[in-house]
């Protein structure tokens, strides 16, 4: 028996599926993070609720003190604020990857970043009104902190071992690379001269910080100091041109202009492997395991960042380490020659890796950069056999085969740049570019297909259930590229195809598809608010039960919550006014069946 049309109006949506070739996958899909979260207004009295360091920790989680102890090790002297909540495997986690290993010989400065799993059993962090609105690159972590390190070693005849060793390290959910880096150089050298006191005067300004909030100019002072950064937004365009520096119309020193929060120096990165960056890019794009294997922590991590976001906008849905230690809680779970390795990309510099790697299909062993002439000497791609355990040469070690060819005038125009001495900054520029368009001129066709799956706008209805995003069918996908597919914006020639199908097995595929439709499904349920809000509600309640018309009042403040908790993006209107149909539907209904309503 159907349903009475105004209560079909509010069933949910079915799970998504999704077709491999032409077959639907009936697994279930992931758990959606926005699920349980609570309406804006009531997540803004709770935080208003909260004690202190609320702004703080809409940037930093905490800011720890690692130093070097003769009897324990590496260990945790100063954490920031002193109420944070760590776990001992978490605390265990930093000491280790806040200092390099002995093999990289670091003295003086070394920064690098790493990144760490939170503890099993750790409340989840709540997606926000910010991950809403950031790019897909620069979200805030859910299950996984980063970890920015000042490290500093050098010699001190007052202490036992002759050398002075400690860490100072910015934990944070933000993949703000470039941005805690720079704050870094600003504090921690005066840090290691003044110690506890300036740290948490440097915590209470950083607790003055207006939260972080895409798509504007703020303002950060920290030691005297005012950097004003840009937060990127999700309607952005890709590699659109910075806004411009804002007037300083406060007390407070003229800022100094971050011309990025995130982006590295890929020039710098990839100088060695230049003209392998077409394999490298297939390699992020498609998932693969990889190790970079690199003489110091700065490079590794630094590295490993610059290959995630060489795919970007699309986002880097595997697992990522900048900085892995053989101390590593999943250092067991990712060495394991019993299965065959995980889709993670780690960076390392314990030469000890070479053999605990070599089951792994492609591995980066980057050396000190050498110069052949004006130019830095390009690695060689070589057989997994080839790599010893014992002074390995630098190379690509993988017996991958590229799908498309190299862009030989890319390469050319980067080198003659070297000759002609074109600033790190000029050529990092070109390479972006060059890498956007790449990444846009694959995901353009699959972003042009999804939306071909979406119900059109007159679908909706107040007295159906919403209609559904129709299957992904990768055969269908594959049969539109010979007239939209890549060779439209891409000069690239090879097998375009064999990519796509290679990039449906892949976590960035998975990733990329839940969120689209996570987003199509939103928009459908958007739409559909709007046409019961403009719907006579009042007037098909006349002749119905009082137990349909309850129904109806119940499903349809389940409904508003949905839209409060998901953050769907519905005019203010439109929930004032189906909240407003409510209490009018409430009020009509028999005294006595009231206050059970609005006790609800």
């Amino acid at each position: 028996m159907g349903l009475d049309p105004p209560l079909q109006l509010l069933c949910a949506p079915q799970t998504p599926q999704l077709l491999i070739s032409g077959e639907p996958n009936l697994a279930p899909a992931a758990m959606d993070p926005l699920d349980g979260f609570g309406s804006p207004r009531r997540e803004e009295a709770l935080a208003d609720s909260r004690s202190g360091w609320t702004r703080f920790s809409s940037w930093l989680e905490c800011v720890c003190v690692v130093t070097f102890d003769l009897e324990l090790g590496q260990a945790i002297e100063l954490v920031y604020p002193q109420d944070v909540k760590l776990t001992e495997k978490e605390k265990t986690s930093i000491c280790y990857l806040s200092f390099p290993d002995s093999y990289s010989g670091c003295l003086g400065d070394t920064q690098f970043t790493f990144r760490l799993r939170q503890s099993v059993g750790r409340q989840s962090f709540k997606v926000d009104i910010y991950n809403r609105d950031a790019p897909a690159t620069l979200q805030r972590e859910t299950a996984h902190f980063f970890g920015y390190v000042y490290f500093r070693q050098v010699k001190d005849v007052s202490v036992k071992r002759g050398y002075f060793q400690k860490s100072l390290v910015l934990v944070s959910r933000l993949p703000y690379t470039h941005l805690f880096h720079s704050v870094l150089q600003i504090i921690a050298p005066e840090f290691f001269e003044k110690l506890e006191p300036f740290l948490e005067a440097v915590c209470n300004e950083i607790d003055q910080w207006p939260n972080p909030s895409p798509g504007q100019t703020l303002n950060l002072p920290v030691v005297g100091v005012v950097l004003q950064v840009i937060i990127p937004s999700k309607t952005d365009k890709p590699g659109g041109s910075p806004v411009k520096q804002i007037t300083n119309e406060s007390p407070l020193p003229a800022p100094t202009l971050l011309p990025t929060i995130h982006e590295l120096d890929l020039f710098k990165c990839f100088q060695s492997v230049l003209i392998h960056l077409q394999m490298l890019w297939e390699l992020m794009l498609l998932g693969e395991p990889l190790v970079v294997m690199a003489p110091s922590p700065t490079v590794c991590s630094e590295t490993i960042l610059a290959l995630v976001s060489s795919i970007s906008p699309l986002k880097f849905c595997c697992d990522f380490r900048p900085y892995f230690t053989i101390h590593d809680s999943e250092f067991r779970e990712y060495t394991t020659r019993t299965q065959a390795p995980p889709n993670v990309v780690l960076g390392v510099t314990n030469p000890f890796f070479i053999k605990t790697f070599q089951n792994w299909p492609h591995i980066v062993r980057l050396g000190e950069i050498k110069m052949a002439g004006d130019l830095p000497k390009q690695v060689k791609v070589k057989k997994l056999s080839k790599l010893k355990t014992l002074d390995t040469k630098p190379g690509i070690y993988t017996a991958y085969k590229t799908f498309l060819h190299k862009d030989k005038i890319l390469i050319k125009r980067l080198l003659k740049g070297i000759q002609r001495k074109r600033p790190s900054e000029a050529q990092s520029a070109i390479l972006r570019r060059h890498l956007l368009e790449l990444t846009q001129s694959f995901i353009i066709p699959l972003e042009r297909y999804m939306a071909s799956l979406m119900p059109l706008q007159r679908s909706v209805t107040p007295w159906k259930t919403p209609p559904q995003v129709r299957p992904f069918s990768q055969d269908e996908f594959i049969s539109t590229l010979d007239h939209t597919g890549p060779q439209l914006t891409s000069m690239l020639r090879g097998d375009w195809m064999g990519l796509y199908r290679r990039f449906f097995r892949s976590p960035n595929f998975d990733g990329w598809y839940r969120q689209r439709h996570r987003e199509m499904t939103q928009k459908l349920e958007s739409l559909h608010l709007e046409t019961i809000c403009d719907a006579d509600l009042m007037g098909w309640t006349k002749d119905k039960s009082e137990v349909e018309i309850v129904d109806l009042i119940l499903k349809l403040r389940e409904k508003l919550i949905k839209a409060r908790r998901q953050q769907l993006q519905v005019k203010d209107e439109v929930l004032d006014k189906l909240d407003a149909f409510i209490n009018s539907i409430v009020g009509s209904l028999p005294e006595d069946l009231q206050p059970v309503l609005n006790a609800r």
